[in-house]
């Protein structure tokens, strides 16, 4: 949605457009001094009248001419801009025997070997005190400082229907024109972005044990990334203190007491609003608000010397510095700002002619959009988180008397009018201002003063041109002009101390309406990493590369995201999803999870040998076996195992076509209880499935003919007869009776590779049951453990109609074992021609990974429809991968917990990482070697395989 700016409220009268009101007020005043300077000079000198005359009319165009030049050089307020500048101190130190105890604290003379002059900070310095949680100002301003919590970067989202615009940025702009419309008059907004180039750095003294852990702190070791902080400054001010010039700032007038305090009943007001403007804000859901206390904002004497308050750390531009040092400002120069070692400058947005026609609530990030999707950041994002380097980004809005601007601006269409025939201008601005009025009355908006700033800075003086460079680039973004403040920087900066927003000089502000300021605001910062590492994956953002714990599965359930953990991971060939899959097991296997694997790619070998997990596969030289009949303890089977059983031994009986009546399920859950009653009766017995066998075919046998069982209600021999097979002796008799592979139940990580017996019509049902049996295990006995099933492509092979209840089963029932049911599949397609997998699967998984998808960005509105994801998200996963930063190794994937919450992030690993997790045949190969060649030592392995890469 886009802002129309009316350009004439600001516009001073005009004398033929070419110099501007203040300084045509000098031009009167030197044309009176000419005029008396001649009328004396006729008295006094004896020279003839027209040489008076022709001497004053050159003096007079001479001064006009030099008016109109430097007009057009410094612009609207720029005479006072210079004339200001004369005044201004030139070296600000800190005088150590009076140290302000706002800005320096636990010091003495002795601390201290500083030269200083007589401008010290102390006699120029606002701030008063900090009582209170709030700050106060020596002319009696009071202000409350908030930090606030922001939507991250990326995940609002523009869309319209009908033309009109109904997304986040637009419900974030009418939020804060509610918020910022209960504030009073004489109130001031003052919202400090802080962007500042941090460092990842590994804790030295608590790096892991593994390897692959270490290696991955290290590989992030010294990324930089730009931190960002946004706090909130509401001040109330009194009397014409939001309206003063630069000649009335503290750094020119300084005041050691204020005029007069506020009242009581003025100060209840204020806080009854302030309370308003955060509820208002709150109630988003999109920001939160965090009321700074007074160790915050101003520490005590007896605090530590690292812990700084932000007043100090703002005056010495040091957000994140553990310690603060003392620091002197340098106002002198007219090319930048100087505080201690550090260079800074200043970009102004504070004149109505630097800005467009109309400004939006966002813009559009076409590196990250398609034909038929749109992502986009707030407006001022460009000088927020894409401008790489240190700055802070002002921004103000000061609430006047509504009726006070009125009449002020009434008053200044009425002389506009009355100097139209100087120049044509006028009678246009004239118009301008009276619409303006006309528009705030039909639509009740209440106009305001905005100001914004962009403070950059360096420690290299010699990197000043390119941040320049990069500033101006950031705000031409906008479709802004560019202007960069030199003469009034050092007013540009006392007024963004935390609490002196008032000292900002009223020429530099234009007024608007409150939407318009709103469009202003930076909206955005980084990626959140959750809040307990625990159970969390690292990942990157998106944006730089930053690392990030990302809590997968508790975060989600603990904040209503998600009903399950169960998570759904989709991703063509070559996008990673293997490699991505190998990046979560690891980390749930290193937070204590047991995960069993159903494979058939073979993509999970390495790293269940790494991990030293069970690899289960089969071949003609060593067959799959199982022993679905042990239990551990020689306890009675529960229920669940009860009913596997029973299931196992209907699949080795009947095919999928053959139907099953209630005498013969009764007969097998007789046989069932009867055997494991023989085994606790004689130790002696191996339970498998030969003694089983031999159990049924004697005892068993006996049993029924007691019983008279008929075979129309159980044919004994027809099913001994098709369970022979599995006997001694028989074709499979391997398959049952294991002594081996027996204590599944404790094994940590186990893989199941079925690529072998995918297609054989015997082999798999029998080995899906059991591998199912296996995690049904896990998930009722092992209590307070996370418990994952993966099943790989091989659900294809499974999801045939016996299982589609199993799996409805096992996927709605392990959320209450705290088990995760994880599916991971490469086409789309394969789930629509599968409908047990939309009802079983995609229905009950709240989780859900995508892979790169632009092989379907033509024809995304039908993955969009079955996996049920809203425009949002579809933006999103369509911007994956899109404009990846050439010089790091990652690829993007998109996550939703149940469409309450969705991110892009990055999967960037280290090198050993990365040989670990690999599914390239030729770096297996090369890798396995290496194991071999180190006696079965991954690490080992892992480091000569980076070694040599790094000597290639």
């Amino acid at each position: 949605m886009s802002y129309d700016i009316n350009k004439g409220a600001d516009r001073p009268p005009q004398v033929r457009g070419v110099i501007g009101m203040d300084y045509l007020t000098q031009l009167v005043k030197w044309i009176i001094g000419i005029v008396i300077g001649g009328g004396v000079s006729a008295v006094v000198l004896p020279l003839p009248g027209w040489i008076i005359f022709i001497t004053c009319g050159m003096g007079i165009y001479i001064v006009y001419m030099g008016l109109v030049k430097r007009s057009a050089k410094q612009g609207a307020g720029g005479y006072e801009r210079a004339q200001v500048r004369k005044k201004l101190p030139g070296i600000l130190t800190v005088r150590t025997d009076a140290v302000y105890r706002a800005y320096v604290r636990n010091h003495n003379k002795n601390d201290l070997d500083m030269t200083y002059t007589v401008n010290e900070l102390e006699k120029v310095f606002p701030l008063g005190a900090v009582e209170d949680h709030c700050i106060l100002s020596k002319w009696g301003d009071l202000t409350v400082v908030f930090e606030l919590t922001l939507p991250e970067i990326f995940t609002l989202n523009a869309r319209y229907e009908n033309g009109a615009e109904l997304g986040d940025y637009r419900e974030l702009v009418e939020t804060w024109n509610k918020a910022i419309g209960v504030l009073p008059a004489g109130s001031i907004l003052h919202k400090q972005d802080w962007f500042v180039v941090d460092k990842f750095q590994p804790n030295a003294n608590e790096l892991p044990e593994s390897y692959l852990d270490r290696s991955s702190e290290l590989h992030f070791n010294e990324r930089p990334f730009l931190h960002h902080q946004c706090f909130l400054y509401l001040t109330y001010s009194q009397g014409e203190r939001t309206r003063i010039n630069a000649r009335l700032t503290s750094l020119l007038k300084p005041r050691i007491v204020p005029k007069r305090a506020l009242s009581q009943a003025e100060i209840e007001k204020f806080m009854v609003a302030v309370l308003q403007l955060t509820s208002i804000l709150e109630s988003s859901r999109l920001i939160k608000c965090r009321r700074l206390t007074n160790d915050e904002l101003q520490p005590d004497r007896d605090a530590p010397s690292s812990q700084a308050g932000l007043i100090e750390r703002y005056m010495t531009l040091s957000l994140n510095d553990t310690i603060v040092p003392l620091m002197d400002m340098d106002l002198t120069s007219e090319d930048e700002l100087r505080i201690g070692g550090k260079y800074s400058k200043f970009f102004t947005i504070s004149q109505v002619d630097d800005l467009p026609d109309s400004i939006n609530t966002n813009v559009r990030i076409g590196a990250l959009s398609t034909e038929n999707s749109n992502v986009s950041v707030g407006y001022a994002t460009p000088i927020g988180l894409m401008l790489d380097c240190d700055h802070i980004y002002n921004q103000y809005v000061f609430v006047d008397d509504k009726t006070l601007m009125t009449a002020d601006l009434e008053k200044k269409a009425g002389n506009m009018l009355a100097l139209s025939n100087f120049d044509r201008a006028n009678t246009v601005n004239a118009g301008l201002v009276n619409s303006f009025l006309t528009m705030a009355a039909e639509k009740s908006l209440t106009p305001v003063r905005i100001h914004s700033n962009i403070q950059v800075w360096t420690d290299n003086k010699l990197r000043l041109p390119e941040l320049r460079n990069k500033t101006t680039a950031a705000i031409a973004k906008m479709n802004l002009k560019p202007r960069e403040n030199t003469r009034d920087a050092a007013f540009l900066f006392f007024a963004g101390i935390p609490g002196n927003a008032s000292d900002l000089p009223r020429e530099d502000t234009f007024t608007q309406f409150i939407p318009h300021a709103a469009c202003l605001f930076n909206h955005e910062t980084n990626y959140y990493s959750s809040e307990s590492a625990q159970n969390s994956v690292r990942v990157v953002d998106r944006l730089s590369g930053r690392p990030l714990w990302v809590d997968f599965s508790d975060e989600p359930m603990a904040k209503n995201w998600v009903t399950n953990r169960n998570k759904f991971i989709i991703g063509p060939s070559g996008s990673g999803k293997s490699f991505l899959t190998n990046h979560l097991l690891r980390s749930y296997h290193t937070h204590g999870a047991h995960e069993v694997l159903v494979d058939v790619g073979d993509s999970y070998r390495g790293l269940c040998a790494m991990l030293g997990g069970k690899y289960i596969t089969y071949s003609m030289e060593k067959p799959i076996h199982f022993n679905p009949f042990f239990i551990e303890g020689r306890l009675m089977p529960d229920t669940e195992k009860s009913e596997a059983l029973k299931n196992l031994l209907l699949t080795l009986w009947k095919s999928s076509e053959e139907k099953t009546n209630r005498s013969e399920y009764n007969a097998l859950s007789s046989a069932v209880a009867g055997y494991f009653t023989k085994l606790n009766a004689e130790p002696g017995i191996f339970p498998c499935f030969d003694t089983f066998y031999e159990f049924m075919l004697a005892d068993f046998k006996a049993y029924i003919k007691q019983e008279g069982v008929k075979d129309d209600y159980f044919d004994f021999d027809n099913f001994m007869f098709n369970l022979k097979p599995y006997y001694k002796g028989g074709e499979f008799d391997f398959l049952l009776n294991s002594r081996e592979n027996l204590d599944l139940l404790h094994e940590q990580f186990i893989v199941f590779e079925l690529d072998n017996v995918k297609d054989h019509p015997i082999l798999f049902p029998i080995v899906t049951i059991i591998v199912m049996d296996t995690f049904i295990s896990k998930m009722r006995k092992l209590e307070g453990v996370r418990k994952i099933i993966l099943i790989e492509e091989a659900w294809k092979a499974i999801m045939t109609p016996n299982m589609a209840g199993y799996i409805k089963y096992l996927y709605k029932t392990v959320r209450k074992f705290d088990g995760e049911a994880w599916i991971v599949t490469q086409e789309i397609q394969d789930i629509i021609n599968n409908p047990i997998v939309q009802d079983s699967i995609v229905n009950n998984a709240d989780c859900k990974i995508l892979m790169d998808q632009r092989k379907y960005e033509n024809k995304f509105s039908f993955v969009k429809e079955l996996l049920g994801l809203t425009d949002k998200e579809k933006d999103l996963v369509l911007s994956m991968n899109r404009d990846n930063d050439p010089n790091r190794k990652y690829k993007e994937f998109f996550v939703s917990w149940g469409g309450q919450r969705f991110r892009v992030y990055g999967l960037e690993v280290s090198r050993p990482e990365y040989y670990a997790y690999t599914t390239e045949q030729r770096e297996k190969i090369r890798v396995t070697r290496k194991v071999r060649a180190n006696g079965g030592n991954y690490d080992l392995a892992l480091k000569e395989v980076v070694a040599e890469e790094s000597n290639q």
